[in-house]
Order: C-alpha cells, then structure tokens, then sequence
C-alpha cells in the first residue's frame, strides 16, 4: 500500500504531553513531498502497531480539522500502514480506532505539498487521551526521497519580518540567493528566469519571460513550498532553477475574520543611496473573513487588499519631479465544498487593478520622462480530488490566468513620426527621450566637438555647476501595451499497490497549457534618440551623427494602415509517471516527464511548394516550430536509504527541458511590419537612412534543433535528533545545455577580428559553416525577414556545483533554520548578463548574446556567470514570549555579484552604446561588495473580548541600513564605469494595527 515508514522517525510515545511538546518537531516524524499536483493540499501517513512490534491492521484512522468540511477516514492494511491525501493544510485531530474499540488521538500539522508521518502504538497502555504531536513551522524534507523540498507553515511565516510582494518569500527558501530584482527572480542553480512562480497552484510565471509580475502578495498566503533539486516526476516540474508555491488561506468550519491597517512612514525610513531624493509613505488595508455557508460541507472565504503608495519631494540630478502614487485594489473569494465524503471541490477568483502616476523616473533623468502605469490581474482557478478507495485518488485543475498591463509616457510629444523628416537639433527634448551624450577622453575629439553643445544645452549640473552628459530629457520613448494570459489543465491519477515485498506509489498526470502574450508599442515622437559617431556605431551610415529606434507601428503604411498588435503563444503538452517503490530500508522513485512545446508566431502560412515550407500572410497564425515528445525525455530517478531506520542517504538524477522561451515572439514573421527601426541623421538632423535593427525581425529556425536541457545530479543525507533538530546536507551538480539564441546566419564565419585580428572564431566551430544553407533563397520566396536565424549555439553551457548545508530546531516556544550554501557557477552562456538592464523582462533566446563580433559564446565569455553568489548564509526563527507576545528575526549574509569590464573597442566597435555584451575581459573577473542584513518583528497580541483579538505589529527591514552597491556599471567608455547602478534598499519600519475575530 504505502512506503514502509521506517523512512519516517518513529517515536514510541509513552511520554507526557509536556515531553511531546518540547520534541514537536520530531513527534510526527519525517516530511516529504506528498504525491500531489496543483491541488493546495497535503497527505498524512503511516504505521500503527501493537505490542511487541505486532502490526494493527484494520485500525480505523480519522482525520478531521476545522479546515475541512468532512472528516477523512481510512483503514490501515495488513502491515499497519494508512494513508489520507489531499488533505486541506492545517492542524488535524487523529483518531485510531481499533475492532475492539481501543482508541488513541493525536494532533498533527498538515503542510503544503508534504506528507506528514504519524506511527503510533495502540497498546493497552498508552491508547486513549488527547497528544499534542503537532509539527509547525519550516519542515525540512529529510526521507521518503530524494527530492530536495521544504514549507513553511503559517506559525513561521506569520513571526517573520516578510514583505508584502510574493518575491519577498524567497528570502526564506534555503540555497536560494537574496534579491530585490523588481522584475527578475533570483538565482538558485540557473538564471533568475529559470524559476517557476505557483500562486495557490496557479503558474503565474509571465509566458515567454519566466519573471514574476508585481502584482502576486504575501496578504492571503498561509503556507509557502519551494523545490530546488531532486524533483520526481509528480508535479510537472520543467524548471531550470527552483518551483515555488504558496497556499492562501481559506474558510474554515469555524466563522474568522481580520482587518489590518499597516504603514510604512516616510520618517522611519532611511534615504536610498539610488541618487533619488524622495519622501514616499507606503500603506497597506487588508480585510478578510471566512467562515461555513453549510456547517460541515460548504466553506468560504474572502478578502480584499488596498496598498497605497505616495512620493513627494522628488529630486534627481535635474532638479525636483512629480509626485509619485501608486493606487491598488484586490480582491478574492474562496468556496470550499465537500458533498460527499472522499470528494473536495474548490473554486477560487482573484482579481486586482493596479494605477501608477509619475513612475519610472531614474538618477540622471528629467521629470518629463515619467510614465503612466496600468496593470490588471485576474485569476480562476476550479479543482478538486476524489478519494475513491483507501488506494486510489482521483484530482483535477483548471486555471485561467490573465495579467494585462499598460505603460503610456505622461508627456505625450503629439506628433507621429515619418520616415524622410528631420530632427529637429535645437528641440531635442521635443522630439523623443534623448539620451545627452557625454564627453570625455574615450570619445574621438570629433565626437566630442560635435557632443559638447548637446552636453551644454541638455546636461546637468554636477556637485561643480558643470553640465555634465549621460543624462535623459524629453519624453519616455515608448507606450507599451503587453498582455499575458495562461490556460492550463492538469488531470492526475494516485494509485497504490504492494508487489511480493515490495509497495508502489504509482502517479500518473497529465497537463495541458496555452501560455499567450499581446503586444503593441508605440513610440513617443522618434522614440530614443542618440548621438553616435558614423562608422564607429554598429551598422550605421558613415555621415550618420543621430540615431532614433522607432517601433514601426508608429509609422503608416504606404497604404494607409497601421501594424496590428502582435501576438504569440506557446502550447505545451506534459505526461508524467513515477513510481515510489519501498522495499525494505530503501524507496526508489522510478520516472519520467514526456513533453511537447508548439511555438506559435504570426505573420506566415504553410506551403510545400516553397524552400522554407511558408508564404507570407500578414495577421495570419503559424506553428512556428515544434519541440516533440521524443526530444524531451526527462527521466527521473531517486534513490533514500533509511539506513537507521530514521536517518538517511539519498541520491537522485533528474534531467528537465525547461519551459520558458520567449522566441514565439522574438521570432514571429510579422515582427517585420513590427520591428524596432532604427532610423539615421546626419550632423544637421537631416534624414538620411532606416533599416529594422539587426536581429529584431522575423527569423527562420536551423533544422534538428535539440531543446535546452538541464542535467541534475544530487547526493545527500539527512539526519533527526531526539532533542528536535533536524539536519539535511547534500552536493548537487547541474549542466546546462542545447542554448538556443538568435545569431547571424554567418556567424561561425567570421574568422577573425578586432583592431589587430587577434580574435578568431574557434576552428572546430567555423567548419560547420551557415546555421541554414538556403537562407537566403528562402526570404526572397516568402519576403523580407531577417539574416539572422534561431540556433543551437556551438559549444555552449553552463555548470553549477552546489554544497548545502541546512538544520532546523523546533523548541517548545522556538523555532530557528539555519542555512549555507557554497556553489560555483560557470560557464560562456549567461541568461542573466545579456542586455545593458538585466532586471527586466530579457527574451529568452533573443538578447544582445551571440548578436555580432564580440557577442559569441568564444569572445571571452567562458568564465564566472552573473548568477554565482559562491557563499550564502540565511538564519531565520522566531521566540514566542511570555506576554502573548513573539519576535522574529531574519538575517542573510551573500557574497557579491561577479561583473566583467565592456569594450566594444577592443572588436572594432567606437560607439561607446555597441559596447553591450562585448566582454573586454574574461566573464566574472570582478566581483561587488558581498551584503549582508539583519530584519526584525515583534508582534504584541491583546485579548481584548472573547475571540476578539488585538495585534501590534513593527517589522524592521535591514536594520543596519547596510545599501550595499551591486549591478555595477561595466562600460569602460562611461564617465560612471565601475559604480553601482543599484542598491539594497535601505532601513525601513512598518507597523500595523489588526483585529482579528
């Protein structure tokens, strides 16, 4: 039936509740990821024995809490095992019943994506009474595979210094490095947009990015679950970095309520060292309330969430700004329904609208450029699960996910740009953002002739009254209107089963998923302009002294017409099976993920007939290529050696094709009529040429592409002592390999280059020749599209090699977690270092990388990727005091951000902008200041009237006000090179007033 639960830790409790209580952490035994899918729920197992070791079977086990509308029951078999999935997480009372009416009951905690092990003994003795064995907290996943998973429960995550944005939990997940990226996610063994974001089950990863929008909070959150490693083939887990899931809360039989006010005063927090003057009051007003439509079968549950910011007193280098707010209503509604017993049904609606006026407004910018925001987020999401039988579990979930979001400049210049006009020079700021040139040694004393009156007219004033260049005037380029929506199904069957001596856990899922993205863009005025110096820029005419990139939807067609919106999607298809085997001492998980990934783009139509297999059709939608069944193969094998009975050594294999690629729109054809154009003036602002930038319009596929694929090994051990600790270390060992980018077709020949040739394309490399032979031919038949094609880059990868080393103790009123993680990442291919802004929603398998001479895989690329943090150190817990009262605390220490000199130079390249990518040194030769930061909360409780409770709450972040500079400037021909763009956010205080009832 059930895994043996000797990988469990298994407790004779004969003690007091005193003793259970002070041991809490160990009394329910190991936790493990629980064979489970989006569905928010947990499963309790385990054994129940007699005297003398005999196994009981036919004991009646029943389970019941306030957050589940019917009692669960199940009965153990021949050897004593029971087993009670999808359960609701929470706190259960379970009751052992045995034929003869002997009864014992225990108390057990329930957490996300886990399985609770509970063994008890039914002898005479110690049968009756009520036992206080409950696990609360963080659960570290010591047994039953060899999956590297932990959750947090809601005692821990309440007591914690965490922010209000979903992102801000991952400062709790172990090995996962600490980031204040916007847009971004952190690193953890892959690229920050490797990682897979569930919000209640929900995959909220923007399609094409694999970033996090903003609009995800902490407000509802109850539990919170990450995977790093080790993933079986339970959960459809493809991500190249972590999977995290949260649960929000829910009704319960019981009716509760909550209103909390919280502010963030402007006096309480320190200045940020981003040279941005600012006073900004953030305030949050959270209501929730639950509570049974139908005692004991029908559960709702709401809540509604209004944070609230406001900037004054803005200053940047050009003097005072607009005031700032943001203003954002949410709202969601939860049923919980169980008709029958053995069936669960939920269906949940989140939605949220988000204003922002006077943002985006950096440093060294203007107060013209700010810009007007819109975002919009709904979320459906209909589960449930049907036990039908003490072996068998069916479950199902639908979601539809849809996150549309609009930026529009508050300065609109009113004027659309022709192609053939002129700038006007004395105007500038009327005629886009222009980014003021700066003047300095690097540049050729022509540039800086030719830049010094622009510096003159549109500079700032430095701390010496000098007008000083590398500022921003005028208008924000662009209006962006980009919407995101994901459907997804997910079906599973769970069926147990014994085989001579051996038990299965047999999982069976499969998951279907439309992941879609809208764009329009628009350019305000010429868009962004720039002085550059002819030749020296990259593609530029010889006499060309301006340029403007302009999206091409801003211009009319020669008949009239305008470019539609562009959309594209990608549709996946996931079959997963694993089998859990237990024999003896020891589980197997023996699996596998079959997938198939369809990109579909816009702009062409099938046709035999033609070399490429397409004609043009504007509008029109195509397969643009597919990823099949037999490409993605992604076996899954565990192995956990209970070699004590409790402690364990585990090893596990575990290969993923990830998901997240942003080329169904990078490459769709009709990004032709659609492209970034980049439009040339000469010295007097006169027109002289346009053309679509190099790489940003429609592309072709080279042929027999083999899918990014990740290869993950791990070994580890896991260990429990009687006094509550527990402690989990493990290598881990991760390639990267099969990048897929966007590259001229020519590439591989190149040969060599630079100022004196001393840089060559690699022999073995420029022997393959052209990525697509017939390329050529091929867009003379279907018109236009791009030199460039999409390919498997030659020769490149990534390697990370992971230590861990992380313990949790559980005491009667404490809870600590302690975590270190040494690693090493490596390699010439960096997702995180591709663009001049990397915290930014960065095309995954279409940036700056492999776009040119300097920009390939072999242009001192091999080295110390972005993402390397080699030492990281997180503590975390909390006390609770004797006045109703707790602290918590939260502290982090990480090493720097490793970063490489840009020259574009030392390829040929004068243009202080075409430095981009083009790595003047070996990758990761420097390395930032390492950060460290302490964050505290102390919460006082009140009892004020009945189950009317008062809470005040201070939290304070980064204590020591520690802004350590990071994102640094890596452009040797910048006046800033070698300073930090960005900083860790300064000290701040927030307190709350809440009621709950």
């Amino acid at each position: 039936m059930f895994q043996k639960s000797k990988l469990s830790s298994s407790v004779e409790r004969t003690g007091s509740t005193s003793v259970l209580g002070r041991a809490a952490s160990l009394a329910a035994g190991t936790l493990f990821s629980a064979t489970v899918m989006a569905q928010q729920v947990g499963t309790i197992g385990g054994q129940v024995s007699l005297d003398s070791g005999i196994d009981a079977a036919d004991v009646t086990v029943k389970a019941t809490s306030d957050v589940m509308p019917r009692a669960r029951t199940a009965t153990t078999d021949d050897e004593g095992e029971f087993k009670l999935p999808m359960l609701v997480p929470g706190i259960y009372t379970l009751t052992f019943t045995a034929e003869d009416g002997s009864s014992r009951t225990v108390k057990a905690e329930v957490l996300l994506d886990q399985m609770t092990m509970v063994d008890v003994n039914l002898s005479p003795q110690v049968a009756g009474g009520m036992e206080e064995v409950v696990v609360t907290g963080e659960i570290i996943t010591a047994g039953g595979n060899s999956s590297l998973s932990d959750a947090i429960g809601a005692d821990v995550l309440e007591a914690l210094p965490v922010g209000q944005d979903y992102r801000d939990l991952m400062k709790l997940a172990p090995g996962v490095q600490y980031s204040q990226n916007a847009v971004r996610g952190a690193s953890a063994g892959g690229s920050g947009q490797d990682n897979v974001y569930k919000f209640d089950g929900v995959n909220v990863t923007l399609p094409m990015f694999g970033t996090l929008s903003a609009e995800p909070s902490t407000h509802d959150v109850e539990q919170f679950s990450v995977e790093r490693g080790g993933a079986r083939a339970i959960g459809f887990n493809r991500a190249g970095g972590v999977t995290v899931n949260s649960k929000s809360k829910s009704g319960t039989n019981e009716f509760k309520g909550r209103v909390e006010y919280r502010v963030q005063p402007t006096g309480l927090s320190e200045s940020p060292d981003d040279g941005v003057d600012s006073d900004v009051t953030r305030n949050w007003t959270t209501a929730s309330a639950g509570g049974p439509l139908i005692e004991d079968q029908l559960f709702f549950y709401g809540s509604y969430y209004g944070p609230r910011e406001d900037g004054e007193s803005k200053e940047t280098a050009y003097g005072p700004t607009k005031d700032y707010t943001s203003e954002r209503d949410e709202y969601y509604g939860k049923l919980t329904y169980a008709p029958v017993d053995g069936l669960l049904l939920n269906a949940a609606y989140r939605t949220s609208e988000r204003v922002n006026e006077g943002a985006s407004i950096g440093e060294f910018e203007a107060d013209s450029v700010s810009v007007g925001e819109e975002s919009s987020q709904d979320i459906l999401t209909l589960d449930g699960s049907w036990i039908v039988n003490d072996d068998t579990t069916v479950s199902f979930q639908y979601s539809d996910y849809a996150l549309e979001t609009a930026g529009v400049p508050d300065t609109r210049l009113g004027f659309q740009p022709v192609i053939g006009d002129s700038l006007d020079l004395a105007n500038l700021e009327q005629m886009g953002y222009f980014s003021v040139p700066n003047v300095g040694p690097e540049n050729t004393a022509a540039y800086n002739d030719f830049a010094q009156p622009f510096v003159d007219q549109y500079g700032y004033l430095d701390a010496n009254g000098n007008r000083v260049g590398d500022g921003g005037i005028g208008a924000y380029f662009q209006s962006n209107i980009q919407n995101f929506y994901r459907e997804s199904l997910e079906l599973a069957l769970d069926h147990s089963f014994e085989i001579g001596a051996t038990s299965h856990e047999l999982h069976i899922g499969y998951q279907w998923s439309d992941g879609r993205e809208e764009l329009a863009r628009l350019s305000n005025g010429w868009g962004a302009i720039s002085v550059i110096e002819g030749a020296g820029a990259e593609d530029a005419p010889d006499d060309a002294w301006f340029r403007a990139r302009t999206e091409q939807m801003s211009f009319v067609t020669s008949d009239g017409s305008t470019v539609p919106p562009i959309k594209s999607s990608t549709e996946t298809h996931n079959l997963e099976i694993n089998d859990s085997i237990a024999w003896g001492d020891f589980i197997f998980d023996v699996g596998f993920l079959i997938s198939q990934d369809t990109l579909y783009g816009q702009g062409l139509k099938e046709d035999g007939s033609t070399l490429s297999g397409y004609v043009a059709a504007p509008g029109h939608k195509y397969e643009m290529y597919e990823v099949d069944w037999k490409d993605m193969i992604q076996p899954r094998l565990g192995v956990s050696w209970a070699y004590n009975g409790i402690d364990t050594l585990f090893a596990s294999f575990a290969q993923y094709n990830p998901a997240a690629s942003s080329l169904a729109r990078a490459a769709s054809w009709d990004r032709n009529s659609a492209a970034t154009i980049e439009v040339f003036f000469d010295e007097n602002g006169d027109y002289i040429s346009s053309s679509p930038r190099a790489g940003s319009s429609g592309k072709l596929f080279a042929d027999n592409l083999d899918p990014r694929r990740v290869d993950e090994l791990t070994v580890g051990t896991t260990r429990e002592f009687d006094n509550g600790i527990s402690l989990r270390s493990h290598i881990r060992y991760r390639e990267g390999s099969h990048f897929w980018e966007d590259t001229w077709n020519g590439s591989r020949g190149y040969g060599c280059y630079g100022p004196e040739e001393e840089l060559c394309v690699p022999e073995h490399i420029a022997k393959k020749g052209l990525y697509i032979d017939d390329l050529d031919a091929m867009r003379e038949q279907i018109g236009s599209g791009s030199s460039y094609v999409i390919a498997e880059l030659d020769d490149a990868y990534t390697e990370y090699l992971e230590f861990s080393l992380q313990a949790s103790w559980m005491g009667e009123r404490t809870y600590l977690n302690a975590s270190y993680t040494y690693s090493d990442y490596t390699g010439n291919f960096d997702q995180d270092n591709t663009t001049a802004t990397n915290d930014a929603n960065t095309f995954i398998g279409s940036s700056y990388l492999a776009d040119g001479i300097g920009r390939q895989v072999w242009d001192n690329k091999d080295g110390t990727l972005r993402g390397e943090k080699p030492h990281v150190l997180k503590l975390f817990g909390q006390y609770t005091l004797d006045w109703n009262a707790n602290v918590g605390a939260f502290l982090v220490y990480q090493s720097g951000e490793p970063w490489e000199t840009w020259d574009g130079d030392l390829y040929g390249y004068m243009d202080p902008t075409d430095g981009t990518n083009r790595y003047a040194e070996k990758a990761g030769s420097r390395r930032s200041a390492s950060h460290w930061q302490m964050d505290l909360n102390y919460t006082q409780n009140f009892q004020v009237y009945g189950d009317y409770t008062l809470q005040l709450r201070a939290d304070v972040f980064n204590l020591f006000d520690r802004q350590t500079g990071y994102n640094i400037n890596p452009y040797i021909d910048s006046a800033t090179y070698g300073e930090a763009r960005s900083h860790y956010d300064p000290r701040r205080v927030q307190l709350s007033l809440a009621m709950d009832f």
